[in-house]
């Protein structure tokens, strides 16, 4: 009986075993098929990634093929003759600000001390003129003018004579090599001197790089910029209607005025007006013309930087700033600039139509005429259109009537 024990033991030793082989083959063909299976997944996934970015992108062009811009030059497209929108109702597309009952805040378009004294500063300075007085003696921030001839150990060097034709120099301007300029400093008219400068080594010219030269400098004079007194009124100004320089300073003070004021009328009618909708037609004849300016302006660049041996704008996006870094971004800025230009019109249209306004088209073409020629008007037409040409004195007209109306 204890043989038949043992053996029984035995034996369900055995099976047990055996029991739990294959219970440890079950789990490791579960684990197998787990894995397969999370494979499988992360491959569907991964391609399931890739198709959707194919798509994407597939997407995305056929969507640029379809929407793309196509650049125009014509500024009259979507108008008629008359300069207005095309088959719009503009009362319908736009709620329109109260042009009539603005309130113009008066030290945002009041002239200020410091526009006008820079405006008048600037005048003067254009009608500078050259003094020899020996009195007057040379300060930092004058304008000289000077000839001068330089020399490398006693020898004339490419460039370095003024030929006696006169070069006028700001003293502290940095224009000059070294400090050629300060040591013109606290001599005067008339004077002849020498000046001694050492050319830096990486100086664009290769003979006199890095080498000291000697300038004989002869002093011409300094130019002098007048005062604003009555006398300088009559003899320069006269023709602005003025003639004392309080008159001036006013007529000045006058004209920021209006400029701040026309800024702010115009700005308040289309900041404080509404489009419902865009016109469809227009809004895709002014993304066109805005395209082809960008364009434009993409040659000019290019022609420019190529003159200057600089790498060129490859594509018209490139022109529009960081943000703006591919085609897509590009159209969806283009839509929006578009869309600003067509509510501009929307807003001088109604304006004009509700305010009565009117403009005389014929009258503006003999005007032009007799100002500028047959020739002038007739490019003006070819290149611009007359319905282009008509909205502008929409434009005119409307900004005409608010400055009147408001101006004091």
């Amino acid at each position: 009986m204890a043989k038949d024990k043992n053996t029984n033991v035995n034996e369900n030793a055995e099976i047990s075993k055996s029991k739990a082989k294959r219970e440890e083959r079950k789990k490791e063909v579960a684990k197998e098929k787990r894995h397969k299976l999370a494979s499988r997944i992360v491959s569907i996934t991964i391609v399931a990634a890739i198709v959707a970015v194919i798509v994407f992108f597939a997407g995305k062009s056929i969507y640029l093929t379809a929407t793309r811009t196509k650049s125009d030059s014509n500024l009259s497209a979507g108008l008629t003759t008359d300069g207005k929108i095309d088959g719009v109702n503009v009362k319908d597309a736009l709620t329109l600000a109260d042009y009539a009952n603005i309130s113009v805040p008066e030290d945002e378009v009041a002239a200020t001390a410091e526009e006008v004294d820079a405006d008048i500063q600037s005048t003067l300075e254009s009608h500078k003129e050259l003094s020899t007085d020996a009195s007057l003696v040379i300060a930092d921030g004058d304008e000289v003018n000077i000839d001068y001839v330089g020399t490398i150990d006693g020898v004339e060097f490419e460039g370095g004579n003024s030929i006696g034709a006169g070069y006028d120099l700001t003293i502290g301007s940095g224009s000059f090599v070294d400090d050629f300029e300060q040591q013109l400093i606290g001599h005067k008219p008339g004077e002849n001197v020498t000046v001694e400068v050492t050319f830096p080594e990486d100086y664009q010219g290769e003979d006199v790089a890095g080498k000291d030269a000697s300038f004989a400098v002869t002093i011409n004079g300094i130019n002098v910029t007048p005062e604003l007194t009555d006398e300088f009124v009559a003899a320069n100004l006269a023709d602005e209607g003025v003639s004392t320089a309080a008159e001036y300073r006013a007529s000045v003070e006058d004209r920021f005025y209006k400029q701040h004021l026309e800024e702010y009328l115009t700005n308040y009618i289309v900041d404080n007006s509404t489009v419902k909708s865009y016109p469809s037609a227009y809004l895709k004849a002014v993304k066109s013309t805005t395209k082809y300016n960008d364009e434009y302006m993409m040659q000019y660049y290019n022609q420019m930087f190529s003159s200057y041996g600089m790498e060129s704008y490859q594509n018209v996006w490139d022109t529009r700033g960081e943000e703006i870094n591919d085609e897509f971004a590009y159209e969806k800025e283009l839509t929006e600039r578009a869309k600003e230009t067509v509510k501009s019109a929307l807003v001088y249209q109604a304006i004009f139509e509700d305010a009565g306004l009117t403009i005389d088209m014929d009258t503006v073409i003999a005007e032009m005429t007799e100002e500028n020629g047959e020739e002038y008007v007739t490019s003006m037409k070819e290149m611009y259109g007359e319905g282009y040409m008509a909205q502008n004195e929409i434009r005119t007209a409307v900004t005409d009537y608010l400055m009147e109306k408001y101006q004091k």
